[in-house]
């Protein structure tokens, strides 16, 4: 399969080389198209002699074909021909151009021309990043489903720190490969998925959460979307951009999000509910803010079993899979879960582990079921989303030999 680099002028281009050799560990023909300005930061050369093939730097350049026809129209060929646009990195002007239809180089018409999957991957000054211009401009791309590969926080070429920094080689392969590797498994599907964790006030500015991120969640949403599937996404507060073309149903507190999975519940065929609900809640809310005065008791009661109440409301064939996530005795805790539930299976996620987890891009996890335990090894959330959703069809299957009428699927996780 072929892929076509882009590369446009900031200072992360080199990394675009390790793209392109990571991208031919997987077998795929790589070609790269720089803008002018990139080619100030590196050489044309350099992605030559990695790529074997001939960069395009021009509008006017000629075709890269063994008699260098130079009456074909070499940026609708290039177009025609490749089954993924990258564009790394993607400055603040080249997501712009793309936003607002300007072609004035080669990238840039590429990108018009071609209806193959467009995957983007900025990296800016934090400034930049957060420009109301960048993001309504990346709001735009996202709705004309452009891939968005978010960039990382930290330490940055221009001496700041914050957002903006080129995301790792290996998340940019993992978005390349989702896009290449289509499958069309959950189309006529309904997925709701919950994501985030849920809050519960204490007073007008406090309240009892977690350090869930929505990532997990997420990622099965872009997941199950990317797959065919029409997606509610019941999501609880995140700094997360929604994966396109999802139905968003934004929810703070447990209760809300209770009662959007329950109102919803009869439009899905699949609930994937990888959410990280708050367990307890304030009985009674202050309704002012608390002041510090020494020691604090708070009188807690538990919050509503989203869980339970998709079990309690189980259809004939409906397949219901719980998420836990557990600190210490992982394997017992989930298997108690498993049985205390009534769900068919759990995806069992150790948080204690470091790297993987809340707040972070990886995971690893156990998918249980009564007779099994399937170790799905560390991995980007994206990518174990794909494997989640394998496990999960992979239930419904024996399922379908039994009855004519197991059309529903349910996947539910506190």
């Amino acid at each position: 399969m072929k892929v076509t680099v882009g590369v446009s002028g900031g200072i992360a281009a080199y990394k675009a080389a390790e793209l392109v050799r990571a991208l031919q560990k997987h077998a795929l023909d790589v070609h790269v198209v720089m803008t002018e300005a990139a080619q100030h930061f590196v050489q044309p050369l350099t992605f030559a002699a990695l790529s074997g093939h001939k960069v395009i730097t021009g509008m006017w350049d000629l075709p890269d074909t063994p008699a260098g026809d130079a009456s074909s129209i070499e940026h609708m060929d290039a177009a025609q021909t490749t089954d993924a646009l990258v564009v790394v990195p993607a400055t603040a002007n080249i997501l712009a151009k793309f936003a607002h239809g300007i072609a004035d180089d080669f990238l840039t018409t590429l990108y018009l021309a071609t209806t193959a999957p467009v995957i983007v991957a900025p990296a800016m000054n934090v400034n930049m990043w957060q420009h109301a211009a960048t993001q309504a401009n990346l709001d735009l791309l996202a709705a004309r489903n452009v891939r968005i590969v978010s960039p990382d926080s930290g330490y940055l070429a221009c001496g700041m720190t914050g957002a903006g920094r080129l995301a790792e080689t290996d998340s940019i392969v993992e978005a390349v490969l989702g896009v290449l590797h289509f499958r069309n498994d959950l189309a006529g599907e309904t997925v709701l998925v919950t994501a985030g964790g849920t809050r519960e006030a204490l007073d007008p500015v406090r309240f009892l959460g977690n350090r869930s991120s929505g990532k997990m969640g997420y990622a099965m949403a872009e997941a199950a979307e990317r797959r065919g599937a029409r997606v509610i996404l019941v999501s609880a507060p995140t700094a997360l951009r929604p994966p396109a073309n999802c139905e968003v149903v934004p929810v703070t507190t447990t209760a809300e999000m209770r009662d959007a999975v329950l109102s919803r519940l009869d439009q899905a065929t699949i609930v994937i509910k990888a959410a990280a609900v708050a367990d307890y809640r304030a009985r009674v809310p202050a309704d002012q803010k608390l002041r510090r005065s020494g020691p604090l008791t708070l009188d807690l009661e538990p919050t509503e079993d989203i869980l339970a109440a998709v079990v309690e409301r189980r259809r004939p064939g409906m397949l219901i899979i719980g998420f836990a996530a557990e600190t210490h005795d992982a394997l017992a805790h989930g298997r108690d879960k498993l049985l205390r539930k009534g769900a068919d299976a759990i995806v069992l996620n150790d948080v204690s582990r470091e790297g993987v987890g809340f707040d972070s891009d990886r995971n690893a996890v156990t998918f249980l079921t009564r007779d099994r335990a399937m170790e799905l090894p560390e991995m980007a959330k994206r990518e174990l989303a794909d494997h989640i959703l394998d496990e999960v069809l992979t239930l419904r299957r024996p399922r379908k030999l039994v009855t004519e009428t197991d059309s529903d699927l349910s996947i539910s996780g506190d």
